[in-house]
């Protein structure tokens, strides 16, 4: 997690993996893409490999770069328990607990009212 998490530090990384988002890329497509210079993207997609981000395959004199986004899994659990929206997640857990409990209470109380009218 700690990996992942030093590789989106870095604005050019992050635009990297937007770019990866969709499909496969050379890595000359992305260096082409920046302003800096080669050698200064290949580093960039050596942190990103190394995090496990991303995955490189040579396909004949190219090196295609792809992105792993199940590697960012682990960050995003832990960053969930930062969110608001965990707190209503449990809320609306707690919420659909009390709506079966009172569908339950009804369907029993008019099963005891049949019950009753049968019995008179």
């Amino acid at each position: 997690m700690d990996k992942v998490a030093a590789a989106i530090a870095d604005p050019v990384r992050r635009r990297i993996l937007q770019m990866l988002r969709d499909d496969r890329v050379s890595a000359g497509q992305l260096a082409a893409r920046f302003e800096i210079s080669r050698p200064a993207v290949s580093r960039h997609l050596r942190v990103l490999r190394d995090s496990g981000l991303v995955s490189d395959t040579l396909i004949g004199r190219r090196r295609m770069y792809e992105l792993r986004a199940d590697r960012f899994a682990p960050l995003i659990e832990w960053l969930a328990q930062f969110s608001p929206a965990a707190g209503w997640e449990h809320r609306f857990d707690a919420l659909e607990t009390e709506v079966y409990r009172t569908r339950r209470e009804r369907r029993r109380r008019t099963e005891a009212d049949h019950r009753e009218e049968d019995t008179a």
